[in-house]
């Protein structure tokens, strides 16, 4: 059976959250201007599953009208209660490069204590690459979480900022071969003697895959 935007559409309108989720999933397979005009009422879906899905795919389809996009996104990050949608809706923002949203991101940051929403945001602000994140990942490299501490080591790196460069280097020996792993890569981005040094460093280190990741850097 084909899929047609009216067959999407019945499946949207259904009173059966599975069907509606199914027909979020079949909108990859329509034209994407049809597609983003079909998603923006199940964005509010009372289904978390249903909300989930269509905020996730707004990543692609939200180029279709950005700031049409952004406005949804918005709303989801400071309106929808659910933390797994409000996490969905900075991996879109930060996939679409809105930084008209940097705010938005920075006070859910501070507000929620969701450690996925949390890591969502720094992860979005990598992406961004907004020059006034670097305070924002400052603080989220002291984070408890080990997660969010690597998603901010990788938006340092991401960011390219050289006041990032003092706040990575005491990682490279950080117990975690995780956190030395994205430490090299964030150095990566960076070009002043220091960097080389640490480089060289975990060129040597005892787990194999951040010595690689090293390596291939300083080969470059």
């Amino acid at each position: 059976m084909s899929v047609t935007p009216e067959s999407v559409q019945e499946l949207l309108s259904s009173e059966d959250f599975g069907h509606r989720l199914s027909g979020v999933n079949q909108l990859r397979q329509l034209d994407p201007s049809i597609a983003f005009d079909l998603i923006q009422p199940i964005v509010v879906d009372r289904n978390v599953r249903v909300r989930y899905a269509a905020v996730s795919q707004l990543s692609s389809l939200g180029q279709q009208n950005r700031s049409a996009a952004l406005e949804i996104l918005r709303r989801a990050l400071t309106e929808d209660p659910e933390p797994d949608v409000q996490a969905a809706a900075a991996d879109s923002i930060g996939a679409l490069k809105l930084t008209e949203a940097f705010e938005d991101l920075q006070q859910l940051y501070h507000r929620s204590s969701e450690w996925l929403v949390q890591f969502s945001v720094i992860a979005a602000l990598g992406e961004l690459g907004d020059p006034r994140s670097f305070d924002l990942l400052e603080t989220a490299l002291q984070s408890e979480n080990e997660l969010v501490k690597t998603a901010a080591i990788g938006s340092l790196g991401e960011l390219g900022d050289d006041r990032a460069v003092s706040l990575l280097l005491p990682h490279i020996s950080d117990p975690d071969w995780q956190i030395r792993y994205r430490v090299a890569q964030a150095l990566s981005h960076f070009n002043q003697p220091e960097v080389q040094s640490a480089l060289e460093q975990l060129s040597q280190d005892e787990m194999q895959a951040v010595a690689q990741e090293a390596q291939s850097y300083l080969a470059k």
